[in-house]
């Protein structure tokens, strides 16, 4: 066996979706994080209810390097029909674990790899005596299995457990006799080969293990929304959910009762009517949803913005269009959601590429929602808010509310006029009232059609250009309340890359990578649009050539950077596009900058997912 390779590896388990899969790798998960080795999960799971293949990635790395590699290291075979895809992405050396009943043959077999043959079929029928529950505890076979081979400590796999059964002992207890049944075949019938191994250490002191999804719920909260419409759709569903659950137990009065809404709405265009109204209403209110509902919100969206009414839309993004591929990540929304609608339109979207992001920027949206009165978008994907994420605890909020320009009563009587869309202050956003608001000026009609400053109705052209001429100046008022881009420079460094949301973790890593090598980077981190001008420019002024980085087919963000800073910047550009669905491997990005681009198998193109397209 060649020298050991510990807490520096990738895991991977193929099995087929619906064998209850999931509950034995968020144990494994977990229990490395309980070793305090820094774990990053991607789950890879088909849109139909059972049947296709599902791949589960763990990336383990005492670095802190998360994101996704192209090779896979230790691997967990359970569905025979994707060897022929699998095995050719093992780094040589690597370790396969797979049911004995299924030999590996034919084109899948490879001589520079290890192969741990257990026959679990028979293990489960032979060890599991609980007939109910052997198909759901099969799969913790091949936890106790993987834990042997690469160390994964017992107790850790305990707390695991516990941690996803909720503390219920007997199941937990079912659980840890099945691993062992796994942990005993192992020890006594295969003879470690593989240089793969995990050793306690003390990198995830303080980090927890969350969702983006869960983590926007969260800001949601912690946002004062109290209204939430929505209509099931993955990848955002979980989001919707869990801040109903939040509400639940964060929303009630002293009484008990109930105080917030959330509704399931009929389809998305009753979810983001309900929403527009409650914030119309002076409710903080939002709607979670993915490309194919924001293309149904579309005509609302309009109205809100025309109206200049405050809400929040997350959008956490998939593989489009149309319905397109639901489980598979993407950054493929940014350009259609920036000027979404009909007619003149230019929309606010904040973009995280943290799990901690992911909180901030929820909060944050509530407020400029109101600071600017209009639609604000939050833009996630998929990988970041269905996997699981190593992530810092959120500091408290200690901020108030910003609910913007809100004229009172006693406002009005001192002011003794007032006019909803009249821009008396030159930035392009106006006063609003409150329904209930008692001054008998306070009063106005919300139109999404032609209107004058009065919000009196006009078919006047002149009066529609300047609202329209208003609300383009009010866009560029709200690049100064934009989180700014973050920038790392470097000294002597004229390469740059300009990446966002979930790209960033991967950008991270192959900077380290290409520094090795003496190619020295800069970095800007695009975090919302409209962005603050000024960073931007200055990055593209310092850099002779800037790569950008991004999970879409037609560099969005790109054309957006064009658009914002002209032809000079243009000419710096080259995109490094990757829309494959699954997360962007650090590889690809490392080659593309690098020149060093390599030819892979078919199977690593189509399920490692290395597809990469360059272009100016």
């Amino acid at each position: 066996m060649k020298k050991e390779i510990v807490n520096d590896f990738t895991i991977e388990v193929a099995t087929v979706n619906g064998t209850g899969s999931q509950t034995s790798n968020l144990v494994i998960t977990k229990a490395i994080a309980h070793m305090g080795i820094p774990v990053g999960p991607k789950n890879v799971f088909p849109s139909n209810i059972a049947g296709l293949p599902t791949w589960y990635f763990i990336r383990v790395n005492k670095d802190g390097y998360l994101g996704r590699r192209r090779e896979v290291n230790v691997a967990v075979l359970l569905n025979p029909t994707t060897f022929a895809q699998d095995i050719p992405r093992i780094h040589p050396g690597g370790a396969v674990i797979y049911e004995s009943e299924y030999p590996v043959t034919g084109t899948a077999k490879r001589e520079d790899i290890i192969y741990y043959p257990v026959p679990f079929g028979r293990l489960a029928s032979t060890g599991i005596s609980d007939f109910k529950l052997k198909k759901q505890l099969t799969n913790m076979l091949y936890v106790g299995v993987l834990a042997e081979l690469i160390g994964i400590d017992a107790a850790a796999i305990t707390g695991a457990l516990r941690h996803q059964l909720k503390g219920k002992e007997k199941a937990v207890r079912v659980n840890v006799d099945t691993i062992e049944i796994g942990r005993k075949y192992a020890r006594e019938n295969l003879k470690k080969q593989d240089p793969y191994a995990l050793e306690s250490m003390n990198g995830t002191k303080g980090k927890v293990l969350m969702e983006g999804n869960t983590a926007c719920a969260m800001g949601a909260l912690f946002g004062g929304c109290t209204v939430a419409a929505w209509y099931p759709i993955t990848p955002a569903s979980s989001l919707s959910e869990t801040t109903e659950d939040l509400f639940e137990k964060y929303r009630k009065g002293p009484d008990g009762k109930k105080r917030y809404a959330v509704i399931q709405a009929e389809d998305e265009i009753a979810a983001i009517g309900m929403a527009i109204g409650a914030g119309w209403a002076g409710a903080r209110s939002m709607t979670g949803t993915s490309g194919p509902g924001i293309s149904l919100m579309s005509e609302y969206v309009g109205f809100a913005y025309f109206g200049e009414v405050p809400v929040v839309i997350f959008d956490i993004q998939r593989i489009g269009p149309s319905t397109g591929l639901p489980t598979r990540t993407s950054q493929g929304d940014i350009f259609s959601t920036a000027t979404l609608s009909h007619g003149d339109t230019k929309h606010v979207l904040l973009i995280p590429s943290t799990v901690e992001e992911c909180f901030e920027f929820s909060m944050l949206a509530f407020d400029l929602a109101e600071r600017l009165q209009t639609p604000v978008f939050v833009m996630s994907d998929l990988d970041l808010g269905m996997n699981l994420w190593l992530t810092d605890h959120f500091k408290y909020p200690t901020k108030p509310f910003d609910r913007g320009k809100v004229l009172t009563e006693e406002d009005i009587k001192k002011l003794g006029q007032f006019e909803r869309y009249r821009d008396v202050d030159e930035d392009g956003i106006t006063y609003r009232t409150y329904p209930g608001n008692a001054h008998p000026l306070a009063a106005y009609f919300t139109r999404g059609s032609g209107h004058n400053e009065a919000a009196a109705y006009t078919e006047d052209g002149v009066a529609y250009q300047r609202v329209a001429d208003r609300l383009s100046k009010k866009y560029e008022t709200a690049r100064g309340f934009m989180p700014e881009s973050k920038t790392d420079y470097v000294s002597g460094a004229k390469v740059g890359i300009v990446a966002y949301g979930s790209t960033d973790q991967i950008v991270q890593e192959s900077r380290d990578i290409l520094a090795k090598s003496n190619v020295k980077t800069n970095y800007l981190k695009l975090r919302s649009i409209p962005f603050q001008l000024s960073p931007v420019q200055e990055f593209f002024d310092k850099c002779d050539k800037v790569y950008v980085v991004e999970q879409n087919r037609d560099a969005q963000v790109a054309q957006i950077i064009k658009l914002e800073l002209g032809p000079e910047a243009f000419k710096k550009m080259h995109s490094v596009l990757h829309y494959s669905g699954f997360p962007i491997p650090t590889e690809s990005v490392v080659e593309e900058i690098s020149g060093k681009k390599k030819k892979h198998p078919p199977s690593q193109e189509i399920l490692a997912h290395a597809s990469m397209e360059g272009g100016e």
